[in-house]
């Protein structure tokens, strides 16, 4: 069959790759609709760890259910499901740690596109269908959904690791896809005062219109200095990474609170070696800062209730889709959007079904 693979490293293309062999608590599927994320960026275009010869890409997906194996219980042929980009193997010891993100190796949780055949396929196996699709509420549209399979659940996994309390003051980094919706959910837990840095105009608008206060851009000057200003030089409840190179991480730590002050991270750092602390404003070792490092919540739980977010309009994910590109060849061009980004993009769909 046909997908869209990692070549070698910064080398993606069409290949045949074998068809899917059904399981029996699987699942074979279609795609309907799937969006390049800009991990799928990193995967060809940033190195990393290697990764097997002609691996499948992709990662947010919502599917048509082809054939179910003889254990599977709640899905059946023809349904159209989402597919969580995070997908844990619930069987597996750590599990019962609460290890859900790497029960059985480091990402075990972060299966799809990087140890096993991603969606950018005509069709690709959920090896644990009941535990890990997500049923679709009739009021939710497939755009919706899609965006709530990676971008959503990412984002909002930076606002829940915060600690952010009712009144608190809150820093966003990065306002692309994730940083948005980090936005939506920082304000969701209560925060009073919502920080984003980001300059695309694109972004500071809806930035504004999930729920920033203020919008600090590095193009007026230092972001510290912003932040440490515009609250008295206090600093922020939480500070959540969405975005940026290495030195927002201790950008982040510099202007969080001394002593209940927490930075939440769900950026992607490339390559190897080691991010910079700073010493003065980590108080030297003794600042009372927290640091949460974070993969995105997943599995079929956690996508279903983002959905009844969306189905009761808690949330309308839909505005951050800003390119749509219909057919099954069209995936390749929507990675090179993620990877070039133009000023007037979010975040990019393709219709496949």
């Amino acid at each position: 069959m046909k997908a869209f693979v990692l070549k070698e490293p910064g080398i993606a293309g069409w290949a045949d790759v074998a068809e899917p062999i059904l399981t029996p608590y699987g699942a074979i599927l279609k795609p309907v609709a799937v969006a390049p994320c800009s991990s799928d960026v990193h995967t060809v275009f940033g190195g990393g760890s290697r990764k097997a010869p002609n691996l499948v890409l992709g990662h947010e997906c919502v599917a048509r259910v082809l054939e179910a194996g003889e254990y599977v219980k709640d899905f059946s042929q023809g349904e159209i499901v989402a597919v969580p980009a995070i997908t844990p193997d619930w069987r597996a010891r750590g599990i019962q740690e609460h290890n859900f993100k790497h029960a059985s190796a480091p990402f075990s949780g972060h299966q799809l596109g990087r140890s096993q055949p991603g969606v950018f396929a005509e069709t690709f196996l959920i090896p644990d269908a009941d535990t890990t699709l997500a049923k679709i509420p009739s009021e939710v549209s497939i755009k919706q959904a899609l965006m709530c399979v990676d971008v959503v659940t990412t984002g909002f996994t930076g606002a829940e690791n915060g600690n952010i309390k009712f009144g608190d003051t809150v820093v966003v980094m990065g306002i692309g896809p994730i940083g948005l919706m980090a936005v939506a959910g920082a304000a969701m837990k209560g925060a009073a005062r919502i920080l984003a840095v980001g300059s695309r105009p694109v972004c500071v608008d809806r930035a504004y219109e999930l729920g920033a206060t203020e919008v600090i851009s590095y193009k007026d000057g230092d972001v510290v200095e912003q932040v440490m200003k515009r609250t008295g030089g206090l600093g922020a409840d939480c500070v959540i990474v969405c975005g940026g190179g290495d030195e927002v991480f201790a950008q982040a730590v510099d202007m969080v609170r001394y002593g209940v002050g927490t930075v939440s991270n769900i950026n992607y750092f490339g390559g190897t070696g080691n991010l910079p602390f700073p010493k003065f404003s980590g108080g030297r070792g003794m600042a009372g800062k927290t640091i949460r490092t974070e993969l995105a919540e997943g599995g079929r739980v956690r996508i279903e209730r983002l959905l009844e977010m969306v189905r009761f309009k808690r949330i309308r994910p839909e505005i951050l889709v800003t390119h749509e590109l219909k057919g099954f060849a069209k995936i390749e061009e929507a990675l090179c959007l993620m990877r070039d980004k133009p000023e007037d993009l979010i975040k990019v769909m393709v219709t496949i079904e």
